[in-house]
């Protein structure tokens, strides 16, 4: 079997694979034919990077060689099939790759697409507390003053006794309720089953389908968006779910830009019924220059960056490795996190 690695990986991770089966598995790896990484675990490289012509051919005379694919292929210029007419199996760098799963044509296909869903949870969960404490504990105010030289003695809130929303109780939702937990907070989760028992199974106070999304987020002090992107979740928080929330609410958006109408949750900052939002993702990425989120002093921007950690090619790496045993044993239902393609994660 031949597996490609089509995205920056360091070479102590590329060894890893390569020492699995040497017999069964040959690994074709060109850093050369790869963007350079602006950051560690970076999977794309900068959108201005390209191949020469020579490269391309190089690179796909690579891929037409694979079996499996180490991520999908950022900037493909074919259908990914054709690109890869013997692919079998592709391990995806992040969890949301429903969208990315389906633009490569692949969401109708035999290939099986296992994700990196749960890797990212510990990452996320510590930007939402992070955020959540910057906001309740008023830093952006005390760095102010340490500026100013100023000693000024204040009162600050309290995360304990807040209700925390979890709209989306995934790996990540999950691993957000279980902190919410620690923090004394009282959490309710909103996911897509009617299952009463998930409640008990997610460890939160209350667990609500979506049809009570609206009741839910009005009793909020604190709500994480952490769902999939699906034809179900785009849009799903505009002007009248923004409406239902709390005056005075935090926000933090893990999940994707087109989960909540932009437009509307901008006048819900600027008025001041969101308090502060937390936003990691956006409806066009990168940011734009003129969007005023970037100057509201109750928003914080991260570009896209909660989930990145320095460990998380090695975690992706433990998956692949575990997963590329099970495949080359015939093993391919115990093969995991696998991707639905029909839910679209």
């Amino acid at each position: 079997m031949v597996v490609a690695i089509a995205s920056p990986l360091e070479i102590e991770y590329v060894n890893q694979i390569t020492a699995v089966d040497h017999k069964r598995v040959r690994v074709l790896f060109r850093p050369d034919l790869l963007p350079p990484r602006r950051y560690v675990a970076d999977h794309t490289g900068p959108a201005c990077w390209s191949r020469t012509p020579q490269q391309q051919r190089e690179w796909e005379e690579l891929l037409v060689q694979a079996d499996i694919l180490w991520d999908l292929p950022a900037g493909a210029k074919k259908p990914l099939l054709e690109l890869c007419p013997k692919l079998k199996w592709v391990q995806t760098s992040s969890a949301g790759v429903g969208p990315q799963v389906q633009r490569a044509g692949l969401a109708e296909t035999g290939v099986i697409v296992t994700t990196s869903s749960g890797i990212h949870a510990a990452p996320l969960a510590e930007f939402v507390f992070a955020s959540l404490l910057f906001h309740t504990k008023r830093i952006a105010q005390l760095q102010d003053w340490q500026r100013e030289r100023t000693w000024e003695r204040y009162c600050a809130g309290e995360l304990r006794g807040q209700t925390l929303l979890v709209v989306g109780p995934g790996r990540i939702g999950r691993e957000v309720a279980r902190i919410g937990k620690a923090f004394g907070m009282q959490v309710i989760a909103v996911g897509t089953s009617e299952d009463p028992g998930r409640r008990e199974s997610l460890g939160v106070d209350e667990y609500v389908s979506r049809s009570g999304l609206d009741d839910a987020l009005g009793q909020a002090d604190c709500i994480v968006l952490c769902c999939p992107i699906t034809p179900d979740t785009e849009a799903m928080i505009g002007w009248e779910q923004i409406a239902a929330m709390q005056p005075g609410v935090a926000l933090v958006n893990i999940a994707r830009g087109a989960v909540i109408d932009e437009e509307a949750m901008i006048e819900a900052l600027q008025s001041g019924h969101i308090a502060f939002a937390a936003l990691d993702v956006f409806q066009v990425e990168p940011l734009p220059k003129e969007s005023p989120l970037w100057s509201m002093p109750n928003v914080l921007v991260n570009p896209h960056s909660a989930s990145t950690a320095y460990a998380e090619n090695a975690r992706i790496t433990e998956i692949f490795v575990a997963n590329l045993k099970r495949f080359l044993d015939g093993k391919f239902v115990e093969m995991t996190p696998l991707l639905d393609k029909l839910r679209g994660y």
